[in-house]
């Protein structure tokens, strides 16, 4: 599911990082704190904090040429917020998931170690994740029997019943990472799509899946950011 939004044929240029001020350049974030009328930030109060967090890994690991394009999706991300103790578990799956099949071995397996986790293969921990998508990435977990059964054996040889926080922060990164550094020939479109889909998901999640997500007009943009 992905959110619908209109394109200009026009789009302002993004860049990596954080910036001091728009004069030093504009990343994802940073422009949404500019559209939604906040301080200038990449970490603006009108967006969750855990989709931000995408959103910047994805703003920073897309390639030059392909950054423009995710411009697009800016205003689908302003006002998801308060959305809910599970969602930053629900990202991490959901990235994990879209990574598994073209990250290196070692991002898979630690991926696959993530994904079992939160979703109670092992372990102690209880994810507040939404059941559907608990279940979905469990689902998906399993087609990938050799790695499930990798995953399991490690777990439990480094079992520590202590530790009971979520790992979605990490899981997060290695997923970007791995789709991002993956020898296919589309990353860009990967990183693309994951943070698509991710809006989408906390846009229904926020009760607006039907809504249609509004336009990013050239006069929102021109006086900040030049043109790509």
């Amino acid at each position: 599911m992905s959110a619908t939004v209109s394109m200009s044929a026009s789009m302002p240029m993004l860049a990596r990082g954080r910036h001091r001020n728009p004069r030093r350049g504009a990343c994802f974030m940073e422009l949404a704190s500019f559209l939604a009328g906040e301080a200038w930030s990449d970490a603006p109060a009108c967006t969750d904090e855990s989709l931000a967090h995408l959103a910047r890994l994805v703003n920073d690991l897309t390639s030059d040429a392909a950054r423009p394009r995710l411009a697009a999706l800016i205003p689908g991300v302003i006002g998801l917020r308060d959305l809910g103790r599970g969602l930053e578990d629900e990202i991490a799956l959901i990235a994990a998931v879209h990574a598994l099949p073209v990250a290196s071995e070692s991002r898979q397996r630690a991926l696959a170690v993530g994904i079992g986790r939160t979703v109670g293969e092992f372990g102690r921990y209880t994810t507040p994740a939404q059941p559907a998508v608990v279940g979905w990435a469990r689902a998906k977990l399993a087609e990938y029997a050799a790695l499930r059964s990798w995953a399991t054996t490690f777990a439990r040889r480094i079992a520590r019943p202590d530790v009971r926080d979520s790992s979605a922060i990490a899981i997060t990164e290695i997923a970007v990472r791995g789709i991002a550094e993956a020898c296919v020939p589309d990353p860009d479109e990967r990183l693309h799509r994951l943070l698509e889909e991710v809006i989408a998901h906390s846009r229904a999640r926020a009760g607006l899946a039907a809504r249609e997500v509004p336009a990013l007009e050239p006069h929102q943009w021109r006086p900040l950011v030049r043109t790509s």
